[in-house]
């Protein structure tokens, strides 16, 4: 039995459908902090049950019978490492065989602030002594994509990342690395840094949105505390905004790139293409 935690979540979703096209239903267990959130789960003959990050009771349930746990990252950044720790503890006292956990690319050397929490996160799994594998997430390709709208209204594409090169892949394509990853033999101990097959930098991006869209639009490099200051006043809460440039900024010391292909050997096909996403986005 495998359980996913966060199921109902957009990575979440992906990982139990890529699941899906491996094993029965009856051997998949979502998760979720609200069961009412995932009919279109229980829909597919999955077993859903409660799970809060924050509830330690809630999560010995969740893990009854389960061999292995995919412990996604939470989305509470600032609090994610006391949950986390609820997580690991739970995931012991079920006898879980094995744990993979969503960390970031690179952790262990990342310039980015989000690195900090999955740092602390990693080294208590190693301290815990729980068979775990590390699944070293880069970016995704929607966390910009989601900025296309602004730019094409604006006429610009802001940001801080300078001429570091981002390899990002679809989410979709993480989910199905985590699946993949979740249904392999002997994965304790192995550390995956999953990468998109090619990188770009942000004035590529914006070059290809400009030949795609027909508009021009081209890339402006902000100062940090500028962009974080536009994304401000562009309605962002200010941590997020904060989050963002601190992240493009992690990607102009190279925070967002690799070039091992881990990602795509896992999946047994190239990554999603960016100018792929892009035609999605604009359709």
């Amino acid at each position: 039995m495998i359980v996913v935690t966060g199921a109902t979540g957009q990575l979440g979703q992906l990982v139990i459908q890529a699941l899906l096209r491996k094993l029965p239903a009856s051997r998949i267990v979502a998760a979720v902090r609200q069961p009412e959130k995932a009919t279109s789960l229980a829909a597919l003959g999955v077993t859903v049950r409660q799970a809060d990050y924050t509830q330690p009771a809630s999560l010995d349930a969740a893990f009854q019978g389960a061999e292995k746990v995919l412990l996604i990252s939470s989305s509470e950044v600032g609090q994610r490492l006391p949950q986390h720790r609820n997580v690991i503890d739970a995931a012991q006292r079920a006898g879980v065989q094995l744990l993979a956990y969503t960390s970031l690319l690179h952790a262990d050397q990342s310039p980015l602030g989000l690195a900090e929490e999955h740092v602390a996160t990693e080294a208590y799994l190693a301290a815990s002594g729980l068979p775990h594998v590390l699944l070293r997430h880069g970016w995704y390709t929607e966390n910009y994509l989601a900025s296309v709208p602004p730019a094409l209204q604006h006429g610009a594409f802001i940001g801080c990342a300078g001429e570091g090169r981002i390899a990002s892949a679809s989410r979709a394509d993480y989910a199905e690395a985590d699946a993949a990853v979740l249904t392999l033999p002997d994965q304790a101990g192995k550390v995956y840094e999953l990468a998109g097959d090619t990188a770009y930098t942000l004035t590529e991006f914006a070059a290809e949105l400009s030949r795609q869209s027909g508009k021009a639009v081209p890339y402006v490099n902000l100062p940090e505390a500028e962009f974080k200051g536009a994304l401000v006043g562009a309605g962002l809460p200010e941590p997020l905004a904060g989050l963002l440039a601190d992240s493009d900024s992690g990607a102009a010391q190279g925070g967002l790139f690799d070039g091992d292909r881990a990602l795509s050997a896992l999946i047994g096909r190239p990554t999603t293409p960016l100018a792929e996403m892009i035609a999605a986005a604009l359709r």
